[in-house]
């Protein structure tokens, strides 16, 4: 897809991270973006840097997130670029054992519930309805009208221990990406995900410097964490590049993940 000054863009969880290096990135081509996020302080300051547009959002929301495409819209237009990273999750094992009784005990359900609507419930509700703006858009070359990018993680392959919620909804983003580009292939909207490895992250950066050299020492190479601007980058690319359609990609530097 050609992009330029007269494409829009949405970017969640574009406040920091992987959203706000590839918010960034699709600025600096030209891009109007509008970042959704429900951090308002740091999102009205990225979006004011790159000349967009700040939509406070909550992704497990439905009425928020309806109420931020169309706000989006009335200041941009219609998006044609979606690049969903937001998400919200609870953690823990399947069965574990309670420090002060010793009594097993289990990952609740409504944890389980809790991160599926912040990861695969809220992948559906962002992918679908920028899909159903897009439908509306005259075709540009190949007929293609849009093009929506989802963020799983290499954990949706080889989730560690502990992550058995973020592990199997991640996986699902990914499940998400070929019925999705084929139920939208006649519309011209393409469908694709990124999995991400261990990334440089604001979250990632208040572990302790041991861990985080542990971690970069992990990575077959390069030998570090990886970089917000890399994920953009593939981001970028895959806008672009309109034979990209139904896949989902790792970006790790070769990591595979251990058990724990």
């Amino acid at each position: 897809m050609k992009i330029d000054s007269t494409t829009s863009a949405v970017v969640t969880g574009g406040a920091s991270g992987l959203g706000r290096a590839t918010a960034e990135a699709l600025a600096a081509a030209g891009v109007k973006v509008a970042i959704f996020d429900v951090n308002e302080e740091l999102g009205e300051q990225v979006a004011a840097a790159i000349g967009g547009l700040f939509c406070k959002v909550d992704i497990t929301s439905e009425e928020s997130v309806v109420e931020g495409f169309a706000k989006a819209r009335a200041a941009h237009g219609q998006e044609r670029i979606c690049v969903h990273c937001a998400m919200t999750q609870r953690k823990g094992r399947t069965i574990s054992r309670n420090k002060e009784t010793g009594e097993f005990v289990r990952f609740p359900t409504e944890d389980y519930a809790f991160a599926a609507q912040g990861i695969l419930v809220a992948s559906y509700r962002v992918a679908s309805l920028s899909a159903l703006g897009m439908a509306g858009l005259d075709p540009l070359e190949d007929g293609e009208r849009g093009t929506i990018i989802l963020t799983a993680s290499v954990a949706a392959q080889d989730a560690q221990i502990g992550q058995v919620a973020y592990g199997s909804l991640k996986a699902g983003v990914n499940g998400l990406v070929l019925p999705m580009a084929r139920d939208l292939m006649d519309l011209g909207i393409r469908v694709n995900s990124i999995m991400p490895g261990i990334f440089g992250t604001p979250l990632l950066g208040r572990l302790p410097e041991k861990v985080l050299d542990s971690l970069s020492a992990s990575v077959p190479f390069p030998k570090r964490l990886g970089k917000p601007e890399e994920y953009a980058s593939l981001a970028m690319e895959l806008v672009r590049n309109s034979y990209f359609n139904g896949q989902c990609i790792r970006l790790d530097g070769a990591i595979r993940m251990a058990p724990r």
